[in-house]
């Protein structure tokens, strides 16, 4: 389940923010999957049919925990909420059971219980203002098709056997953090807990006995619908772009004829001015290797003391115009750290965050532009 963080620092201004906020979510697709453990709950055996009366009442199952997986196909609106189709596969063992008072003690019991579930969820992210973390919870609503396998309990004179698919609308809750991973642009590993519920599951059983005179068995019906918990870990990945964008075009500037006109007055040489730009991910304020090349290059512009340079923060229009502004700050105070960590004087830089206030490409509302997404350095 592939997202950075977008909640990040204001101006000095206006750092004052409520939080926690709704993160910037890249919109567009995503693909995610993971495999963990589940563990059902432990669930009531409830006879019914012609059973229940030799039963008794009702028994008890206890599952082993064991391995599941997870995959989903979504889409992020931009603005921490996302939506996602998902499919998913359980299966645990019965660790023991019980069937009612009429089939006991207990001599042995097994079984199996497998889920398929295809559930549809709408999930937020939450901003903490840190890039390396983005927590998430949501719900989902789906159906569940659950097989019960050779699912036995016996005592010294019967034995119930149960077996048979049913399917069911199924509920889940789903609370988890996803961690960008900075090396490839669009990828987060994720870790999450969910609970799943379905509504009730009865099943085809027939009770047998199992002494000496064997009778014909016995029809009925046993429920067996535990909640279920899981622990998943696993991997997101966004489908839109996040990678920097391919310089532009240098482009010739129309120059008019020169008119003659009597030789100047020599005057004092105009300073120089050198500008640098550098492209970030989206919704992201690391500086890639290029950028700290692009960096270097501005540091070593600045070497003359009496240097002055501006360092300009800027977004695309993804996420509100009050998480861009922090986020274009972020941008500049990544520049000017490394900028200082390149030996430029920390008195001779200014920053500016500018939010999408100033694009580069003219775009509407959430749109994802890489030419947006930048910092300017001017070197005078």
């Amino acid at each position: 389940m592939l997202l950075g963080f977008a909640a990040l620092a204001m101006p000095d201004a206006a750092t004052a923010q409520p939080r926690p906020a709704l993160a910037q979510t890249p919109p567009g697709f995503y693909a995610a999957a993971g495999i963990g453990v589940n563990q059902p709950q432990s669930a009531d055996v409830t006879s019914s049919g012609a059973i229940q009366p030799i039963a008794g009442g009702r028994g008890t199952a206890r599952f082993e925990p064991m391995a599941m997986g997870v995959v989903a196909l979504g889409y992020g609106f931009g603005n921490g909420i996302r939506v996602e189709l998902e499919g998913s596969l359980r299966a645990n063992a019965v660790d023991r059971a019980s069937a009612g008072p009429g089939i006991a003690p207990v001599t042995s019991s097994q079984g199996q219980l497998w889920n398929w579930g295809l559930m549809a969820n709408a999930l937020v992210d939450v901003d903490l203002g840190a890039e390396w973390i983005q927590p998430y919870f949501g719900v989902g609503l789906g159906y569940v098709w659950s097989e019960v396998k050779d699912f036995r309990v016996a005592s010294a004179g019967q034995r119930l056997a149960v077996d048979g698919t049913e399917g069911s609308l199924a509920y889940q809750a789903i609370a988890g953090a996803a961690f960008p991973i900075s090396a490839v642009p669009g990828l987060s590993a994720t870790a999450e807990y969910r609970f799943l519920g379905t509504m009730e599951q009865d099943f085809a059983a027939n009770l047998f006995t199992t002494g000496r005179r064997r009778t014909a068995p016995t029809a009925g019906r046993v429920e067996v619908s535990p909640y279920h918990h899981a622990v998943l870990f696993g991997l997101r990945y966004s489908l839109g772009s996040t990678g920097e964008p391919a310089p532009a075009a240098p482009q010739m500037a129309f120059a008019p004829p020169p008119i003659a006109a009597p030789p100047p007055i020599a005057a004092a040489p105009a300073p120089v001015t050198r500008s640098f730009i550098i492209y970030f991910g989206l919704n992201s304020a690391s500086l890639t290797a290029r950028a700290r090349q692009i960096v270097a290059e501005a540091a070593q512009a600045a070497q003359s003391g009496s240097a002055v340079i501006e360092v300009g923060g800027h977004t695309d229009t993804v996420g509100s115009a009050t998480a861009n502004m922090r986020l274009s700050r972020r941008r500049a105070e990544a520049v000017a750290t490394e900028l200082r960590r390149r030996g430029v004087s920390r008195d001779s830089i200014a920053i500016t965050a500018h939010g999408q206030t100033q694009l580069a490409v003219a775009t509407r509302n959430g749109v994802q532009e890489p030419r947006n997404r930048r910092v300017e350095i001017v070197v005078r």
